[in-house]
């Protein structure tokens, strides 16, 4: 673990040392291979989570964030998170200290990075920055931090092991469309016990969590710009439409709008 609480990465910490004291912001870079996770964390500093490269993925709660280049988190001080990647990412990590920050956002918040706001982060990570043009640079990106209103997407497993099996199952396969009933002889437990398992421990009914399951194992895909057509068959949907339909319906925007610039 480094100093504020983040992981370390093939034996070195993700994060370099702060190069001023009156700075706000510590950046490090790393990268992650494909499947490398993080285990869950937290750290005073709030964190703005950003992958100038790949697809990072942050999992806070039920909350299930995914972010290509034009999307980062910030997730604020001692929240837990956990955080990582499917294909491999250039992951930035940057700290940002609560007494010397001018913005706050109570609560996980996903923000846009612009191409100045990535030429910043960029111009930031490097150790090499003088002290005094950092801490214009950090001027300059609290003034750009834009809040993208998006919901959330994602479900935490239930905790009986008889709804454990079949939450599991479809983690791995999305596409597995086997009806509660089919999965209840599966794992020696009556539908109507698993329907009930479902809602008290997760309170989601089993068909509204295996949407949200479906729909944050979509957005990776949709992120790397893989064609909605591939994706909708991939997560168990039989048409693109039927999948936009659904996608649109429990976030509010058609999932070619989600990551839009």
């Amino acid at each position: 673990m480094s100093q504020n609480g983040q992981p370390s990465v093939f034996g070195r910490s993700l994060v370099l040392p702060a190069t001023a004291d009156d700075t706000a912001m510590v950046f490090g870079a790393g990268v992650l291979p494909a499947g490398h996770w993080f285990d869950t964390h937290e750290h005073p500093q709030h964190q703005i989570a950003w992958a100038a490269r790949g697809v990072l993925v942050v999992e806070i709660g039920d909350g299930h964030w995914v972010l290509p280049p034009t999307r980062a988190l910030w997730i604020p001080g001692n929240t837990g998170h956990r955080t990582g990647t499917s294909e491999g990412a250039t992951m930035h990590g940057i700290f940002v200290e609560p007494d010397r920050c001018p913005v706050a956002f109570g609560a996980p918040t996903m923000l846009r990075v612009t191409r100045l706001l990535h030429e910043l982060f960029d111009h930031l990570t490097a150790p090499d920055t003088a002290p005094a043009p950092r801490r214009r640079a950090e001027a300059v990106v609290f003034d750009l931090l834009e809040p993208v209103d998006v919901i959330p997407i994602g479900a935490h497993p239930p905790s009986d092991p008889r709804a454990r099996q079949v939450a599991d199952a479809l983690t791995r396969d999305p596409a597995d469309d086997r009806t509660l009933g089919q999965f209840a002889v599966h794992v020696s437990a009556a539908p109507r016990t698993l329907a009930r398992l479902f809602v008290a421990e997760t309170g989601m009914s089993f068909g509204q969590w295996r949407t949200q399951i479906r729909l944050a194992a979509s957005l990776p895909p949709l992120a790397a710009g893989v064609p909605i057509a591939r994706i909708a068959g991939r997560v168990g949907y039989s048409t693109p439409s039927a999948y936009v339909a659904a996608f649109r319906r429990a976030v509010g925007v058609s999932p070619g709008r989600y990551f839009a610039r």
